[in-house]
């Protein structure tokens, strides 16, 4: 927003109902994520029509507005800073009339009703639970960006030889986190699910306490870390269900002193015992099957995950691999499925081109695409995928076959024996070019990435300019409107034949 942090909030919030139809606050990279009391009262027209705002997605329970990585965190602050102050008046006034529905219009409209409906069929309680994982990785997104470039830049340093005496100390501030993210795990699992923060950051720091290389579990010593994030989730759950089953039983005289006890006691040993070796096996499965998926089958792999991506995306999906990243990223330091599934932005972001080319007469469409595609290129692909592709309908599937070619260039190296990776999860497209990471050098890990985004942003305009454009006139002429320049006499941009 080209505005302070104070005047965004101040015009978002009368335009989501007023403080007092806000439940809940949060936000991650690019969104800001609100749970609202009444969905009817939020005025998405006028909220899409905020300069700043890139988009708005419903998912679920929330209500999300993208902002935009940079922007997001102090309009967040600022707004839950309004929250406990008078409304304030509207910017745009209620009577405020809407202009002549054109191209662009419809189509967010049309992208508004497919979030609605995505909004239902996904509440499920498997997606919930997906919601709910999600919600307990999120909030460790921002350390995981600075701690990634800062190991980056160590990696660097140590490459070329510079500044030695610089390099251990960027090690250690990069390598920190990581060596506790078990804690902030099982503390952000507790607060989801309904226990006490610090018991469930207190169970899950068992595990990677170093002293528990001296403990047995079914014949063999125990590893410090052994486990690591899937360990510690598995953990703060149990500890939550003990705590509770706890608090339930026990007289209040008795709970302040034998809840927190027994929640780390019974929680911690079954996690000494059991959880540790198990959630360990899972993980080193998972890198060793990542690992195994790209440099055997790194082409095939490539182009479905490239190209499914987007789809999982709409259906909510996408939540469950957040944790597979993050073991990624803890086990092996970067994650090589981020790169891959990036490339479905870079088809996005082709597809998008392509349909300003060709509508070259719609201004309203084309005004939509030239403010959403600077978010695109960064990897913020939501104003995009709702404002443009999907409504359209097939420009939605021609930007999944780019994606599936920008997959299937980056497996194809994979398989070659360059891997591509990234030391943390949350930005894609140009945004990831800090954070990768490679065994062949920071150059070839570099051209092979850019070389990825470029054959996506390739595929995805020659699918859609050649391709994914038949259906446009039904969407654009399905509604009357008042006459502009691109419906008077002469060649109609809106159907192409």
């Amino acid at each position: 927003m080209h505005q302070d942090p104070r005047s965004a909030a101040a015009a978002l919030l009368p335009l989501v109902g007023g403080p007092a139809n806000v439940v809940s606050v949060a936000h991650c990279v690019t969104r800001l994520r609100l749970t609202l009391l009444d969905r009817s009262r939020v005025r998405d027209a006028d909220l899409r029509a905020l300069p700043g705002v890139l988009g708005v997605v419903e998912d679920g329970d929330t209500y999300q507005v993208v902002l935009g990585p940079g922007v997001v965190g102090p309009v967040t602050r600022a707004f839950e800073g309004l929250l406990g102050e008078e409304a304030t008046p509207d910017p745009l006034g209620e009577s405020a009339a809407p202009g002549p529905p054109g191209t662009a219009e419809r189509l967010a409209a049309r992208g508004a009703e497919m979030r609605a409906a995505r909004g239902r069929r996904n509440r499920t309680p498997l997606k919930r639970a997906l919601r709910r994982v999600a919600d307990i990785f999120v909030p460790l997104i921002p350390a995981l960006i600075g701690c990634g470039i800062l190991a980056g830049v160590a990696g660097l340093l140590r490459n070329l030889g510079w500044l030695p005496g610089l390099t251990p100390a960027l090690t250690a501030l990069s390598s920190a986190f990581m060596a506790l993210i078990a804690v902030f795990v099982g503390h952000n699992t507790a607060k989801e699910f309904g226990g006490t923060p610090i018991l469930g950051g207190a169970v899950a720091a068992v595990v990677v306490y170093p002293g528990v290389a001296e403990v047995t579990a079914l014949g063999t010593p125990l590893s410090p870390g052994q486990g690591g994030v899937l360990g510690a989730l598995a953990a703060a759950l149990l500890g939550v269900s003990v705590e509770k089953a706890c608090r339930s039983r026990l007289p209040g005289t008795l709970d302040v002193l034998l809840t927190p006890t027994l929640t780390v006691l019974v929680s911690g040993l079954l996690t000494l015992y059991v959880l540790m070796a198990a959630a360990g096996a899972v993980a080193s499965a998972i890198g060793t099957a990542a690992g195994w998926l790209l440099s055997t089958a790194g082409a095939p792999a490539g182009l479905l995950l490239g190209g499914l991506f987007l789809p999982l995306v709409m259906l909510g999906l996408h939540q469950a691999l957040i944790p597979l990243h993050t073991t990624l990223i803890d086990q092996q330091g970067h994650t090589v499925l981020l790169p891959v599934l990036a490339m479905a932005g870079a088809g996005q972001v082709g597809a998008a081109a392509a349909v300003y080319v060709r509508l070259r007469h719609d201004a309203s469409l084309r005004a939509t695409i030239r403010s959403a595609l600077p978010a695109g290129l960064l990897g913020v692909g939501e104003p995009l995928i709702y404002g443009v592709s999907l409504p359209l309908g097939r420009p939605f599937l021609t930007a999944c076959v780019g994606g599936a070619a920008g997959g299937a260039f980056v497996g194809w190296f994979a398989m070659l024996g360059t891997e591509v990776g990234a030391t943390a999860i949350g930005p894609s497209g140009w945004a990831l070019f800090p954070l990768l990471a490679g065994a062949s050098g920071p150059w070839v890990t570099l051209g092979v990435y850019v070389g990825g985004l470029l054959t996506g942003y390739a595929v995805g305009f020659a699918a859609t300019y050649f391709f994914g454009l038949g259906s446009v006139g039904a969407v654009c002429d399905s509604e009357p409107h008042e006459p502009r320049a691109a419906d008077r006499p002469g060649p109609r941009s809106a159907s192409p034949r």
